[in-house]
């Protein structure tokens, strides 16, 4: 995921202003099933700390042992890790481990990207060998076409008797919370540990501060009268809860002018019935594919008491409906639970 990414790059750099090299492992094919899935990573720095994981916590030490060879040689390599016998998980791993610079060029564009908003792309060549060397390595793709290798060693254009993973990332998924109490913050601190961009709205004339709403990207006073949103039809979502029936109501009119993909709105049915019906009258024009990506009460009905357990409510509801996946105990389950890509 991008915000994973992002991580690495960012301890990349404070390493090498250290004076510490650095290695990237990247699982780049499976065989069988694994706890996570080809294009996760983890950053090794030459002092042997780490950053990021490619499982469970179970491989990660294997890997920091074997990549000792790659800070010693500077040579990238393939090894294999075999989980049917250590963890249960019937699959075994391909990793790539590949020397790892951030030019100040690919910085410059990686940050500009992120600004953006626009994905990347990364190539990873590899073989399906144990402890295989050979021209192995990545590199980046931006939207504007400017291309970065990882390691000035790694020749790119020469493809001969190799595989390649290839690994879309696309921009860090944004959520928007309308609403500036208790709950909004505890929203907005849950919805950060998954790596969340985080936008908060508050009411122009009661505005919160940044610090007021741990995890948060953006906090910003404004009104539905004025407030204009932007990258909000994807990879998106929007939580309303102002605690005024009122404000809700315009934000939802204001909304109608686009496509978002999930709006969330804190409430009864009976006040969403309500919305409904009165939201005709302002935005007359409103279609029933707009409707539709309403949830309102937000949250799955998990039994969530406590605003904790309703912001894990939320985020739940939000990933089913992005992941577009009916939720349900995995128990019922027989088989693999994640299709093959």
């Amino acid at each position: 995921m991008m915000y994973e990414f992002k991580e690495i790059i960012n301890q990349a750099v404070i390493n090498q202003q250290k004076g510490l090299k650095n290695v990237l492992a990247s699982v780049v094919y499976l065989e069988g099933s694994s706890y996570r899935k080809p294009g996760v990573k983890m950053l090794i720095s030459e002092d042997l700390n780490s950053v990021g994981a490619v499982s469970g916590g179970c491989v990660e030490k294997e890997i920091i042992h074997r990549a000792k060879t790659v800070f010693k040689d500077n040579q990238p390599k393939i090894i294999t890790y075999d989980g049917r016998y250590r963890l249960g998980c019937e699959g075994i791993l391909y990793i790539l481990i590949e020397p790892f610079f951030i030019s100040d060029d690919f910085l410059k564009s990686f940050l500009n990207a992120n600004t953006k908003r626009e994905a990347l792309k990364i190539d990873s060549f590899f073989t399906k060998e144990d402890e295989a060397f050979g021209n192995f390595g990545s590199f980046v793709t931006f939207e504007n076409q400017q291309q970065f290798t990882f390691s000035d060693s790694f020749n790119h254009q020469q493809k001969n008797d190799v595989a390649i993973f290839t690994q879309i990332l696309k921009p860090a998924f944004k959520l928007i919370i309308i609403g500036g109490e208790h709950d909004a913050v505890k929203l907005c601190k849950i919805a950060a540990n998954l790596g969340w961009e985080i936008e908060v709205i508050t009411s122009a004339k009661d505005s919160k501060e940044l610090k007021d709403f741990p995890g948060a990207n953006s906090v910003l006073g404004d009104s539905p009268e004025t407030i204009q949103f932007k990258d909000i039809e994807e990879n998106c979502a929007i939580v309303i809860m102002n605690h005024s029936y009122v404000q809700d109501l315009k934000y939802v009119v204001k909304l109608a002018e686009y496509k978002p993909k999930y709006i969330g709105i804190i409430g009864s049915p009976k006040k969403r019935e309500r919305l409904f019906n009165e939201l005709f009258e302002f935005a007359p024009e409103t279609t029933e594919e707009f409707l539709d990506c309403i949830y309102s009460p937000a949250g799955l009905h998990i039994g969530a008491k406590t605003p904790e357990e309703i912001a894990v409510s939320i985020i739940a509801e939000i990933l089913s409906v992005t992941n577009q996946k009916e939720p349900f105990s995995l128990r019922k389950i027989n088989g693999k639970i994640h299709s093959q890509q």
